[in-house]
């Protein structure tokens, strides 16, 4: 059961975000002052930013000290920066993890807080709209439809980084040791009781997306690799399926033989085709069987997730300068 008066604390990874942060602080600082029976402090990683979005939280940490910054050396990525603010949030009694561009507005926390405290361990923000238009808009329902078929995990669809995590589940986040996170699969991977809140995902508030399309391709295959065996299983298939086809193939000619029928043809057509159709489904193999290799190499390196370029800006922050997940 949560305390009477819980320490809540937000994590929210920054990169290049200077035009969305006036608004970002007066909006949870808002929050923050209505109080709704919590403790509030907000954890801002400033992922390498290129701008003047480190100097603009470390002023609002001067004049709010419920607002942190950590800094790391380097863009290490939306996700090793959310592990970071994780990593230095493990003490308080639940984190809300959101993004810095305020398309998923503070004023749901309190409902994130509400369904926390009446049991759940794990309240997810589910999208019931979303104002991405065009290709975007597209690749992310692609993602989910699919995604949603190939995981050998359920993940509630049109779910992402917004929501809460009790103490016990950040510690049993903290605890996974992987490099590639797909924080809405390791979320359900860890179990505990979960809750849903609706919410209407918003448009930016101000400054374009950070995440290019390379970095959400990346994203979209590490969440695919990570929580399901089907392409491995697929090829597999596909396999069993061309040899069976060579197979029946092959015996339909000796027959067609030993009847008496000629082949007038050369067959060099259906040759060139069989050659590129059996060169591309090994390539595909090879490629998938890359993905997973590639992985399994990153994870045996034991490189750390993130390094802190400075201590916590914040008092009684604690954390080392480097951490390893």
């Amino acid at each position: 059961m949560p305390a009477s008066t819980p320490t809540i604390t937000l994590v929210i990874p920054v990169f290049n975000e200077e035009a969305v942060l006036p608004e970002l602080f007066a909006r949870l600082g808002a929050l923050f002052d209505g109080g709704q029976g919590c403790v509030w402090r907000a954890l801002l990683v400033d992922d390498g930013s290129r701008d003047r979005s480190a100097a603009l939280i470390r002023a609002q940490a001067v004049r709010d000290p419920r607002f942190a910054l950590i800094e790391l050396s380097r863009n290490f990525g939306f996700q090793s920066a959310l592990s970071a603010g994780l990593a230095h949030a493990a003490t308080a009694d639940a984190v809300v993890t959101m993004d810095a561009d305020l398309q998923d507005p503070p004023e749901v926390i309190p409902q994130l807080v509400a369904a926390w405290r009446a049991g759940a361990e794990i309240v997810r923000a589910t999208r019931r709209t979303r104002r991405e238009r065009g290709l975007r808009r597209l690749g992310f329902d692609l993602f989910h439809r699919v995604f949603g078929s190939l995981s050998d995990y359920p993940i509630e669809a049109n779910t992402g980084t917004f929501g809460l995590l009790g103490r016990a589940a950040v510690e049993a986040f903290n605890a996974l040791p992987e490099r590639h996170r797909f924080f809405p699969g390791l979320r359900a991977w860890i179990g505990f009781p979960t809750a849903d809140v609706l919410y209407d995902r918003q448009e930016r508030a101000a400054g374009v997306p950070q995440q290019t399309f390379r970095r959400l391709v990346r994203y979209g295959l590490d969440g695919v690799f990570s929580f399901s065996h089907l392409p491995l299983r697929l090829l597999t298939y596909a396999g069993l399926f061309v040899a069976f086809m060579g197979f029946a193939g092959g015996l339909f000619f000796v027959l067609w033989r030993l009847l008496g029928f000629e082949n007038s043809q050369q067959g060099f057509t259906t040759l060139v085709t069989l050659v590129l159709f059996l060169g591309g489904v090994q390539l595909i193999g090879i490629g998938v069987l890359g993905e997973y290799l590639g992985r399994v190499y990153d994870e045996v390196k034991r490189r750390p997730n993130f390094i802190l370029k400075n201590p916590p800006r914040a008092s009684g922050a604690p954390g080392p300068a480097t951490t390893r997940d």
